[in-house]
């Protein structure tokens, strides 16, 4: 249902049965993970220009994994963050 980088894929898969008995698949909610627990690898500060996808694809390797970076920040609208003057938490791996 999602791609393997995606903040949705481990998320458990369950179903509907709706009232014409068709099967209808979805995802389980997904809480936002408490920042401060996940393992840091750095923090960088935002400059002028600089976009949440590019910092995620500069640090991480994954422009696509810019949400981690939401995730380390307790954030969960990309465009709230990525001002500059403001410093990012940026998570490292999770295993």
């Amino acid at each position: 249902m999602f791609e393997k980088g995606s903040r949705y894929y481990e998320i458990e898969q369950a179903s509907y049965i709706d009232s014409d008995g068709r099967r209808i698949a979805y995802k389980r909610r997904r809480f936002l993970p408490q920042g401060a627990s996940l393992p840091l690898l750095q923090e960088i500060a935002v400059v002028e220009g600089d976009r949440l996808d590019l910092m995620a694809g500069r640090v991480l390797g994954n422009a696509e994994g810019f949400w981690r970076i939401c995730d380390a920040n307790d954030c969960m609208n990309p465009r709230d963050l990525a001002r500059p003057g403001d410093r990012l938490r940026i998570p490292g791996i999770q295993i």
